[in-house]
Formats: structure tokens, C-alpha cells, sequence
């Protein structure tokens, strides 16, 4: 994910530090029930679509935004998962963040699923059942918006 400008600014202040950031996760269904994965450049691992709102951004735009920024597909938010506190996190420059993480399940509206920026290597849609080798995080984030069941906390520790 590429660093925000507000949060290089923070980074200028706070150095290392831990810092608390807002996080969304997106996870976008097509009309066949696949589900639309990026491989990140960053770790070449396949990913649910995710990113930081801007300050005063609301977390669904945020979603939306990150969604067409780095696939090409325009969607449309249908419903909040889960909010969850995520684990802290110790990026390879010694940058320590942990995020509030917001995910959303999400409808696809057009666009073709392409590599839209430099975030990603690769970006696909998948059947449930044919996902690539994702994060239990992608797993369980997608297990539960296809689960009819509220989920807006969840007390497991995700990472």
C-alpha cells in the first residue's frame, strides 16, 4: 500500500513510533459470486483490496476508491462486515502501525478487474473456492461477508 502523504508527514514527527491508523478492507463480489483478489506489489502475496482514508474521508468512499484505484472496477457498498482493532504491524523501514480496520462487503458494478497502479502485480477475480493462497485474514474477512450473520466486532486476533 503506498504511504499516504498526511501519514509521511506524521512519520517526519513521530519517526518510528506505533502509530493508530484507520484502515479499510474491501471485499467485492461480481455477479457470479467471485471474489476480487490483488496480488500486492509490496509482498507479491494476493490480497483483499484495502488502503487508508484520506483525513475527512469516509471509510465506505475510502473503500470505493481504493477498489477502482487499484483494480478498475467501480462497486458499490452494500454493508459494513466487521470492525476490528488488527494487530500491530513492523514494515521493513522499522515503521510500526497498527490498524482500526473497517471491512466491507461490496458489489461489483463495471469496470474491467485490471492492474490499475503500482500497488499491484497482478489482480483477478476468483471463485470462493479457488481463491490463490491468501491470509487468514482474506479467509476469514470473506467467510464472513458471505455469512448473513452480523459481525460488527469481531474478538479474534487477526493480523
Amino acid at each position: 500500500m503506498a504511504t499516504p502523504d498526511f501519514i509521511r508527514t506524521l512519520r517526519a514527527s513521530a519517526g518510528n513510533q506505533l502509530l493508530w491508523l484507520p484502515g479499510v478492507s474491501a471485499v467485492v463480489f461480481d455477479d457470479e459470486g467471485r471474489v476480487l483478489l490483488n496480488q500486492r506489489s509490496d509482498t507479491r502475496k494476493w490480497s483483499l483490496i484495502g488502503g487508508i482514508p484520506e483525513p475527512g474521508e469516509q471509510p465506505a468512499t475510502c473503500a470505493v476508491r481504493e477498489v477502482e484505484e487499484e483494480t478498475g472496477v467501480r462497486c458499490v457498498v452494500e454493508r459494513v462486515i466487521v470492525v476490528q482493532a488488527l494487530q500491530p504491524v513492523t514494515y521493513d523501514n522499522g515503521d510500526m502501525c497498527q490498524y482500526m480496520d473497517i471491512s466491507f462487503r461490496c458489489r461489483a458494478l463495471d469496470g474491467e478487474a485490471r492492474v490499475n497502479d503500482d500497488e499491484s502485480l497482478d489482480v483477478g477475480w476468483f471463485a470462493v473456492d479457488a481463491l490463490p493462497e491468501l491470509s487468514e485474514f482474506g479467509h476469514h474477512r470473506i467467510k464472513q461477508a458471505m455469512s448473513q450473520a452480523p459481525t460488527w466486532f469481531d474478538t479474534t486476533s487477526l493480523s
